[in-house]
């Protein structure tokens, strides 16, 4: 994990597994994740709530439709209804970082 930042980012990940399991590949590691990843994102996008113990839990977000105003030309324009991935982090993953 980066020591700046509360961040976990992909390479902290996949460094952290091959400390921990040094006879996997990285090629497989970074398999295994993006294949972790991509469940998570087809089960979130079905309105599914993905939970991994201790680490924490996926969902669907709606954003509230919206009006802006481009301060260029001063006109205003309407933004739909919007989805997004919501993280909640478990709170062994809190303590962590």
């Amino acid at each position: 994990m980066n020591k700046k930042s509360n961040k976990l980012n992909r390479s902290d990940i996949e460094a952290y597994i091959q400390k921990q399991l040094p006879q996997i590949s990285n090629n497989q590691i970074k398999l295994s994740i993006d294949l972790i990843i991509n469940q998570i994102v087809e089960a979130v996008a079905m309105d599914e709530k993905v939970e991994i113990r201790g680490f924490g839990t996926f969902s669907k977000k709606y954003v509230r439709p919206r009006k802006f105003v481009n301060p260029k030309t001063k006109e205003v324009s309407y933004l739909g209804e919007t989805e997004t991935i919501h993280f909640k982090p478990s709170k062994k993953l809190t303590k962590i970082l």
